[in-house]
């Protein structure tokens, strides 16, 4: 029996939530920074994992790293990352500012919001894919009849259906999240 790659599917919305949270909205949250990469003791680790991130309020992002001497290996991982945040070293901890959204900067992100579920959407197309294929094999080998291919590939298209719109929501969730002052 070939199953449906739900699991798949999962993976590709979980990983556009992800993506959105990352994104710079003119409120700070911990996602902002929680999965951005530091050289820690010689390896890349995730910030989450060397220090504390907290929201003290709506527009402050508090990083307590466990060690104090990561504060400056913390710091600079903000000041090259593409988040455009000014760091505050305080010597306990790195305090981040959010600045308010000017229009424009509404409106590129919300391009990048478009963008990222069109990426999603791609994701899902190749996961259709190559289930399609895996269907027409099953089928040219004699290991699925002709009807439970038609079947399969109708239960994969609502499948499919289905994701894209719950992509579409999240897309226009985020934008108009963005898009509200």
């Amino acid at each position: 029996m070939i199953n449906l790659p739900v699991k798949d599917f999962d993976k590709t919305t979980s990983h556009l939530e992800e993506e959105y949270k990352k994104l710079q909205i003119g409120r700070a949250s911990a996602g902002l920074v929680e999965g951005m990469m530091v050289e820690a003791y010689g390896s890349m680790q995730a910030l989450k994992s060397v220090a504390g991130v907290s929201v003290p309020d709506a527009k402050t992002i508090q990083i307590q790293p466990w060690d104090r001497s990561m504060l400056a290996i913390i710091e600079k991982a903000i000041r090259v990352s593409d988040l455009n945040l000014n760091p505050v070293n305080n010597g306990l901890s790195i305090i981040l500012s959010i600045p308010p959204l000017t229009e424009e900067r509404r409106r590129d992100l919300a391009k990048v919001v478009n963008r990222l579920a069109e990426e999603a959407k791609i994701s899902v197309r190749n996961i259709r894919h190559d289930y399609m294929g895996t269907l027409s094999k099953a089928e040219h080998d004699k290991e699925i009849p002709e009807d439970e291919k038609n079947r399969l590939e109708k239960q994969m298209q609502e499948k499919v259906d289905e994701i894209n719109k719950s992509i579409d929501s999240m897309a226009r969730a985020k934008e108009q999240s963005i898009m509200t002052i």
